[in-house]
């Protein structure tokens, strides 16, 4: 199929290529051969959920609020922190909440439930990251930075998606649906999950994307913390109000220029 032998990792794909150009791979199975040999190169930084949007779990949380956290995210599985949000102290899948009799919601305790928590650097590759989660039966692995601080979290889809595309779920959102940014009256709405590059391009600005890549990490790093509802941030020229946040991360802003 190669024609010979390539002498280099370009070489090799210019090889596939042309194989899925004569019609010897489908297009679906060249993607993945790519994606496979892309993995090597990439680190748990490249891929990783930051910090400022990971679903977390405090330790001393009541069955109710957990419940409403699992319900509202829609994940299987959460970090789970004490007093301070880089002590992490395990994992819990939300399938164990399930196991509760109705009877013990009132004096429930989440200790005895958690799952070990995996850490691991964000310079790991993942390629590497791959192997242990397959020999080791974990989905999710925390990021920690060089001071031994949380930078994010990593789960088995994250790598996978490098290699087979995107996985959607039922939880995920329509991309063809999904709206960052939109008119409100003499400013705007737009979403935290606003990728910065277009946030850029709408707005004809140059924040940096190279730490944070959504607008609601560039206003929480900015902050130094999760901002309330109705509090203000100016950064760059633009004011930030936040228009709807809870206890672990901000959903919308409204936008203006500052004065």
């Amino acid at each position: 199929m190669l024609g010979g032998e390539p002498q280099s990792r370009e070489e090799l794909i210019d090889e596939l290529r042309a194989a899925q150009s004569n019609g010897l791979l489908a297009a679906d199975t060249l993607a993945m051969i790519e994606g496979a040999l892309r993995v090597t190169d990439l680190r748990v930084a490249d891929v990783m959920i930051p910090r400022a949007q990971m679903v977390s779990i405090p330790l001393d949380a009541t069955y109710d609020d957990i419940r409403a956290v699992v319900i509202e995210s829609g994940h299987s599985r959460f970090p789970v922190h004490g007093e301070d949000r880089d002590e992490i102290v395990g994992i819990l899948l939300a399938k164990d909440l399930l196991k509760v009799p109705a009877c013990d919601h009132g004096r429930f305790a989440l200790g005895p439930m958690l799952r070990p928590a995996v850490l691991i650097p964000e310079s790991k590759r993942l390629n590497l990251l791959l192997t242990e989660f397959r020999a080791s039966r974990n989905h999710m692995a925390i990021v920690v930075d060089e001071y031994g601080g949380v930078a994010g979290l990593i789960t088995i889809e994250d790598v996978l998606e490098q290699i087979v595309g995107d996985i959607d779920d039922e939880h995920d959102a329509d991309d063809a649906t999904v709206v960052h940014i939109q008119p409100d009256g003499d400013g705007w709405k737009v979403s935290a999950l606003t990728p910065i590059s277009e946030f850029n391009a709408r707005f004809d600005c140059q924040f940096s994307d190279e730490d944070y890549d959504t607008v609601g990490g560039l206003v929480t790093a900015t902050a130094g913390y999760v901002p309330e509802t109705g509090e203000t941030i100016e950064i760059g020229g633009f004011r930030f109000q936040v228009a709807q946040a809870d206890d672990r991360r901000v959903h919308m802003f409204t936008l203006a220029s500052a004065s």
